[in-house]
Order: C-alpha cells, then sequence, then structure tokens
C-alpha cells in the first residue's frame, strides 16, 4: 500500500542543515497499524506530513497504492489527500459551534462516497452524542469526533498524529484501543505517531 525509499527532509536555516528525516525506508501493508515513536524533534510529524501529501521530501520517493506521490502536482496532491488519507491530530480541530454530528458530515462533503454519518458514529461509540457541542463532549470523546471526521470519507489511510497527546493516559489508551479496533474490522490502515 504505502512505500517510502531513501526519503530525507533538510530544513535550512541560513547556513544550518537540520535533518529531520535521513535514509528513511519502509512498507506498510493494507489493514496494518503502526505506531511511530521517539523523542520530541526526531522528525514523526515530518514523516506524516510527507506520507499524507502535506510536504514533499528534500529527495527519496513515497508511493501509495504504486503511485509516485512525490511526483503528483498541486492538484493531484489535494485529490490524493481528499481520496485517500484521512487525518486525526492532537488537537481535535473540532468547530465549536457544529455539532457532533455536523462536523463530522463537513468532512463528508469533500469526497464522493463517503460513508453513512451514523454508521461512523456507532463505530466510534458516539452515537447517542451526535447532537452534542464539542463543548458538552470530554476530550476522548471529542478526538472520536475527530476519528469519524477521518472515517467518514472512507480513507484506506488513516494518519494520527499525537492522537492522545491532550488526554490523560487512560482515556488516551481508550482512544488507541477504538482506532486499533476500527484498523481490524474495517480494514483501514492507521499509523499513528504517539
Amino acid at each position: 500500500m504505502l512505500t517510502l525509499e531513501d526519503v530525507w527532509k533538510i530544513y535550512r536555516i541560513g547556513n544550518l542543515e537540520v535533518h529531520a528525516l535521513k535514509e528513511v525506508n519502509f512498507e506498510v501493508d493494507e489493514g496494518e497499524f503502526i505506531v511511530v515513536l521517539g523523542p520530541s524533534g526526531s522528525g514523526k510529524t515530518t514523516l506524516l506530513n510527507i506520507i499524507g501529501g502535506i510536504d514533499t521530501p528534500s529527495r527519496g520517493k513515497v508511493f501509495f497504492r504504486n503511485t509516485d506521490v512525490t511526483a503528483l502536482d498541486e492538484e493531484g496532491l489535494t485529490l490524493h489527500r481528499r481520496e485517500n488519507i484521512g487525518f486525526v491530530f492532537q488537537f481535535f480541530n473540532l468547530i465549536p459551534t457544529l455539532t457532533a454530528k455536523e462536523n463530522i458530515l463537513l468532512a463528508s462533503e469533500l469526497v464522493e462516497n463517503p460513508r453513512d454519518v451514523d454508521e461512523v458514529l456507532e463505530i466510534v461509540g458516539l452515537k447517542d452524542r451526535a447532537e452534542h457541542f464539542p463543548s458538552e463532549l470530554s476530550g476522548g470523546e471529542q478526538q472520536r469526533v475527530s476519528i469519524a471526521r477521518a472515517l467518514i470519507k472512507n480513507p484506506p489511510l488513516i494518519l494520527a498524529d499525537k492522537p492522545t497527546g491532550n488526554l490523560d493516559f487512560e482515556t488516551g489508551k481508550k482512544v488507541l484501543k477504538y482506532m486499533k479496533g476500527i484498523c481490524i474490522s474495517e480494514g483501514i490502515t492507521f499509523i499513528v505517531v504517539t
């Protein structure tokens, strides 16, 4: 599904070069649940941004289902992100004036064949909280809305950047368990940075 070949990311600040990624090579198969661990500043978020087509490598190639993502133009990258990638962020990025259901439905407008909103609410265990606003939800519930927002697009790959970073330990474990369960039951590939 996903292959990275000799991926580098070098940031240049004046005469200084910062190597965020250096010679990254790996493959991810359909339906895998991958966790990327490392200390702060080790390039984990940069890696997700490159996989998701938000950033480009300084050199190397990223292939998604045999398509060279690094060769896509801006329009191609936008289509790739829209159709193939679901994003879950550390900060939930929910619109406070929309209900949980409305926040999820907003993402469904980006794709041709979205999943049913009630189905994804059921998958993340929030069907009874659909009409609640983010301020009426716990941190774990807000993160599950974010996961549902990624799921509604029906992507083959979900990238989660520190999805438990704003949650207490126990709630964080529950959110990871939900994601792992979705991976198994739905066959969606997850790459989680934590």
